[in-house]
């Protein structure tokens, strides 16, 4: 190996006097006269710098361009789908209000006054918070216009830690499985639902009808133990007031 020399060494001999000149040289010089005992990794750095080199470049430039695609584009496009969506949730907000409901659901979904839908936001900003959100605009859209197919794949498709449109959402995919006579996959979406961000409100809502479709179902163990959980749990909830004639029903069946 090459030995180290102090700052201010001065070659005294021809030789050393060639050693300095080399080691003065570019760097691809340096590394064609390395010692052959040079390991084999520093070979292969050697051989393959160029390659290297690229490589770092080529990660530099992904970085970057995610930096630059959050600021420049994620954000405005951002912005710009919020802005489209004002209108159409204004419509889904009056059509959950009972005010022509049916017409005001396809608007919401569709778009007007030069706006976009919940549907064209969900596609052209796919990724996106807003996307996201559209997501679940759309699928309860289509549930309450009887479209079952579109709201499972809309609400497939939200996905959300909110306290209540988590539970929502995966309700409202029972909901339809129910609607579609998909007993099985609707029991299995209203289990998905009352676990989902435990409260006071979707938890009894949705073990009631958890517990009702057991019933249909004849799995009257799990109806059971759903209907005696809102009566413990949740005694002051509108279910709870359900409960005793059920489990009356349930356990007379068994």
């Amino acid at each position: 190996m090459a030995t180290y020399k102090k700052r201010g060494y001065k070659p005294k001999t021809k030789k050393e006097k060639e050693e300095v000149a080399e080691e003065n040289s570019t760097t691809a010089e340096v590394f064609n006269t390395l010692d052959e005992g040079a390991s084999k990794t520093e070979e292969w750095v050697v051989k393959n710098q160029k390659y290297i080199i690229g490589l770092i470049g080529a990660v530099a430039v992904v970085v970057l361009a995610f930096l630059g695609y959050n600021k420049y584009i994620a954000e405005p496009q951002q912005k710009d789908a919020i802005n489209e969506m004002y209108t159409a949730k204004k419509y889904f907000d009056d059509a959950a209000s009972g005010i022509s409901s049916d017409s005001l659901y396809r608007m919401a979904l569709d778009g007007g006054e030069g706006k976009y839908g919940m549907v064209d936001i969900a596609k052209e900003y796919s990724g996106s918070p807003a996307a996201n959100l559209a997501n679940y605009y759309a699928g309860i859209s289509y549930l309450n216009l009887k479209d079952y197919e579109n709201a499972i794949e809309y609400l497939s498709d939200f996905s959300s830690d909110d306290k209540m449109l988590g539970p929502i959402a995966k309700g409202g995919i029972g909901d339809a499985f129910v609607q579609l006579d998909q007993l099985a996959e609707g029991l299995e979406y209203y289990q998905k639902a009352y676990k989902a961000n435990v409260n006071d409100f979707t938890t009894p809502m949705y073990l009631m009808k958890a517990a009702r479709v057991a019933i249909d179902l004849r799995q009257n163990d799990k109806a059971l133990e759903y209907l005696n959980r809102i009566k413990s749990e949740f005694s002051t909830s509108t279910e709870a007031s359900q409960t005793d004639v059920l489990i009356g029903q349930v356990e007379a069946s068994l």
